[in-house]
């Protein structure tokens, strides 16, 4: 199967990570269930989930409270990840700080459940149509020093870009604060009904990210990040309306290794 069904060769590639969400607990050896909860908090950072049918149903609740409303308004968020770093409260240090006035709300243990340094992570899910909501899956450095700090988005999916015939993807890498990097996102189109099961993937190597839906190459960008980094995976609500709850499935997340050579 590696090498014809897939644009990459999985066979060279060995499985370091895997959730299928076959049971009935979040397993928390593998995730955070806070989406980056240095800035704002656990209480107001917690993801609303539910595991059933083998799979991970991220939702947004009708009563659900906004991440921040001091610094993203009514932006309602359920995410996983597999790490958190933070520095003490008060402080302008912690991952993907994205708005100038965010200092660190509350102390938060540094975690590093899945932070690979290249290799192959691979998702199998449903995105949404709903117009006010986005789904993602992407990469984050682990931001221990504040240059390692740049994005691969494995997927960006927004609900008012989902039709029956076709979707805009995106995908691609964004610096941050990490100076080796260049700004190379796009939004792909793609003729598929996202909203059905897709396989949505990247191939880190040192020198290049590919992209890949259903196992073909979309895109690739020639710059790479060069240190760890952790995943995350969330549904956004920008406003609130229509109906609820608002879900995003995801039947497998994976991450693979490249074997040794020789």
């Amino acid at each position: 199967m590696a090498g014809t069904t897939y644009g990459y060769d999985r066979g060279a590639y060995e499985l370091e990570f895997e959730d299928d969400f076959a049971g009935d607990r979040l397993d928390e050896s593998r995730w955070v269930p806070f989406y980056l909860p240095q800035w704002t908090g656990r209480e107001s950072a917690a993801a609303r989930y539910e595991l059933a049918g083998g799979h991970l149903h991220l939702l947004i609740e009708e009563d659900q409270p906004p991440w921040s409303e001091e610094l993203e308004g009514r932006l309602r968020v359920s995410s996983l990840q597999t790490g958190v770093f933070a520095g003490p409260v008060g402080s302008a240090i912690g991952q993907h700080r994205r708005h100038p006035r965010a200092v660190v709300r509350e102390e938060q243990p540094d975690v590093r459940l899945y932070t690979p340094r290249y290799g192959l992570v691979e998702m199998r899910a449903r995105a949404v149509a709903d117009p006010r909501c986005m789904v993602a899956l992407w990469m984050i450095g682990y931001e221990d020093r504040p240059e390692r700090s740049a994005e691969i988005c494995v997927c960006e999916i927004f609900g008012r870009d989902v039709g029956a015939d076709g979707a805009k993807i995106g995908m691609g890498v964004h610096p941050f604060g990490d100076p080796e990097i260049v700004d190379d996102f796009t939004a792909e189109t793609v003729p598929i009904d996202a909203t059905g099961f897709h396989v949505y993937a990247a191939e880190w190597t040192p020198d290049h990210v590919a992209f890949f839906v259903d196992g073909r190459r979309v895109r690739t960008v020639r710059q790479s990040p060069r240190y760890p980094m952790q995943l995350m995976l969330n549904i956004y609500e920008f406003e609130p309306g229509g109906d609820y709850p608002k879900r995003f499935t995801v039947d497998y997340v994976r991450g693979y290794r490249r074997r040794p050579s020789g």
